[in-house]
């Protein structure tokens, strides 16, 4: 075991935070931390590395076990070029090689006993440089340079012209170059792009130590973890397993956990019934015998009513006007700032319900060409045209449509003057305003904050074509799931980029790759489009590259067909759900019904009930098992 928390507790301002989290690592665990925002997780990170004190609890570490942070706001105080920055960790290594050169120098003017006794220094200097992978440590800063996203020419800028988030990286690569035995990482991939998530992925799978996140990314948990730790209401529910493993398990447990919860309060009221009849006879053994219940149900041990954030919240968003089929159709777009070429030659077409993702390496214009549909930006060639009927809604991170001098509540309001008030608090809880909260003017939030009310506003807007420019930003893995949900029951169109894989997976029904080849369509999710990318990459090397699409007719047909198959499915979705509803309350009536003093002395009437019960639960079944094939 490198790392024992016992019993932590901590309380803010009369409010518990962490109420007696216990956990252990042993060396080469990987534990997630998940919950959310608000939940305690970066609390429990700073109390294990000393930045807080818990107010209850006990830490303890491996002796000599070093600790690696990387706060998910930090200060950076940085003076070097970014290869410097990275070189500085390797200071030791350094020193002993210079000083190594030093007594290759001195050995040329010694002899005898005293050139033997520097050539032991020289041999020790030697093989515990070698010890410290000495010989490669510049490879190795660059090999974790390249794969945090920077290029070679990135290498020699001064790491003060940064931007937060690549400064984030900085600091992420020196927390990696000093490899600490247990590393604590909160939130590592808010500011990497697909490529360098999925190059920290398979280092941490390899890392010789214990680690630590704190992530709202499930795909990225899914392929490192095998501990997941939720943290709600300040109490922690630990699993062995990825997240997928611990949200099956997790859900088992709530759901007996609330089965038990009802079954004693249903008790509870059977015996509270029972004592009031008893005491309603008013004779001295009745009395006694609901006297004798009473001290029972009293000495009975309460269980706590399960608790489950957000819940009961679902978000609905539904276009006003049904579009044309023909959404978007994109010929030869093509983008230049100044003489750099930002993409050229893209090509796509959109259809009505379809849900887009657009993905690719940070730098390649995704943003850009969101920007450009939504004439933001203008392009500087090719063709957009936009099909009958389509109206755009657009989420941008910058929240230029947010009015400063408004509170969150009137901003929301005065846009859907139509809303009453729990339809708006109720959004505005599902993206994490609550309270008093949603009477806090725009001016005073971060960016963050701006972006969850924007995106709280778009959907509420009707538009049947949803732009939206990285909409998971800033939530937890609860808002996250509401935002899925919504947008997989949306009938209109959504375009939209994202680097959440987990996200993608779960809502897009097709993928774009931006590239320097141009637009690449995958149709699917993202795990589909892994499978495409694998077969891509198992074909000769002799084969001729897939051309950059734009689409043809051929293309078009295939969409539509595929377009049609899913509106089957959908509607007999739909139709599976309605008939469900239908039969499982007609079956609650025949339940009462054969309850009935008049009918249960009614054999005939009962049999005949009965049989329609039985068809029911018949069809019921069926109808389950073609809904769970749909889904």
């Amino acid at each position: 075991m490198i790392l024992s928390c016992q019993n932590i507790c901590k309380t803010f301002v009369d409010k518990p935070v962490l109420q007696n989290i216990s956990f252990h690592l042993n060396e080469n665990d990987r534990l997630a931390i998940i919950g959310y925002n608000g939940a305690g997780k970066s609390t429990l990170l700073k109390i294990i590395v000393g930045e807080l004190s818990p107010d209850e609890g006990e830490i303890s570490t491996k002796k000599d076990a070093s600790i690696g942070y990387l706060a998910q706001h930090q200060k950076h105080d940085f003076q070097r070029t970014i290869f410097d920055e990275l070189l500085s960790v390797k200071k030791e290594i350094i020193e002993l090689d210079q000083q190594m050169r030093t007594y290759e120098k001195e050995m040329e003017h010694l002899e005898g006993e005293a050139l033997q006794q520097k050539m032991d220094q020289y041999t020790n200097a030697t093989h515990k440089f070698e010890q410290m992978n000495g010989f490669a440590y510049k490879s190795e800063i660059t090999g974790i340079l390249k794969g945090l996203g920077f290029s070679e020419e990135d290498f020699q800028k001064q790491v003060h012209t940064l931007s937060g988030g690549q400064m984030t990286r900085v600091a992420l690569g020196k927390l990696l170059l000093k490899n600490p035995d247990i590393l604590l990482l909160d939130e590592p991939t808010n500011h990497l792009d697909v490529a360098s998530i999925q190059w920290l992925e398979t280092y941490l799978s390899r890392y010789k130590g214990a680690v630590i996140i704190v992530s709202h990314d499930r795909y990225f948990l899914d392929k490192i973890v095998n501990k997941v730790m939720e943290i709600e209401f300040g109490r922690s529910m630990l699993f062995n397993g990825n997240y997928t493993q611990f949200i099956q398990k997790r859900d088992q447990v709530k759901a007996i956990r609330q089965k038990e919860y009802e079954n004693q309060q249903q008790e509870i009221k059977h015996q509270q019934e029972v004592i009031r009849k008893l005491r309603q006879f008013n004779r001295e053994k009745s009395i006694r015998r609901a006297e004798s219940r009473e001290k029972a149900l009293n000495k009975m041990e309460l269980l706590e009513k399960p608790q489950e954030y957000h819940g009961d919240m679902r978000l609905s968003i539904e276009p006003e006007v049904v579009s044309g089929n023909d959404v978007l159709t994109l010929t030869d777009v093509s983008k230049s700032f100044g003489s750099r070429p930002l993409f050229s030659g893209l090509s796509c077409h959109l259809f009505r319900g379809e849900r887009v993702a657009l993905i690719g390496p940070n730098g390649t214009g995704k943003t850009t060409l969101l920007k450009i549909i939504c004439r933001k930006i203008s392009k500087n060639s090719g063709t957009i045209q936009l099909g009958a009927g389509v109206s755009i809604g657009y989420y941008d991170q910058a929240q230029d449509n947010l009015d400063n001098e408004k509170t969150i509540f009137d901003e929301i309001s005065d846009a859907h003057p139509d809303l009453n008030n729990t339809k708006i608090r109720n959004t505005l809880a599902a993206f994490l305003f609550y309270g008093e909260d949603v009477f806090r003017p725009i001016s005073s939030l971060s960016g963050g904050e701006k972006g969850r009310v924007s995106l709280a506003k778009l959907m509420l807007s009707h538009a049947n074509f949803l732009i939206l420019d990285e909409p998971t930003n800033h939530l937890d893995i609860q808002s996250k799931e509401i935002l899925e949900s919504a947008m997989n029951s949306y009938t209109g169109t959504i375009l939209y980029v994202s680097h959440d894989r987990y996200f993608i997976n779960k809502t897009a029904t097709r993928i774009l790759e931006i590239s320097k080849d141009g637009l690449t369509s995958y149709p699917g999710n993202y795990q589909d489009y892994l499978h495409q990318k694998e077969k891509e990459a198992a074909s000769s090397e002799t084969a001729v590259k897939e051309t950059k699409t734009t689409e043809s007719k051929l293309d078009w047909q295939q969409q539509k067909e595929l377009q049609a198959k899913q509106r089957k499915k959908e509607n007999r979705l739909k139709k599976v759900e309605d008939e469900i509803t239908r039969l499982e309350e007609r079956q609650t009536e025949l339940e009462e019904e054969m309850s009935a003093p008049e009918v249960a002395t009614d054999v005939s009437r009962l049999m005949e009930l009965g049989k329609e019960q039985a068809s029911i639960t018949e069809s019921l079944e069926q109808l389950y098992e073609e809904w769970e094939t749909l889904c």
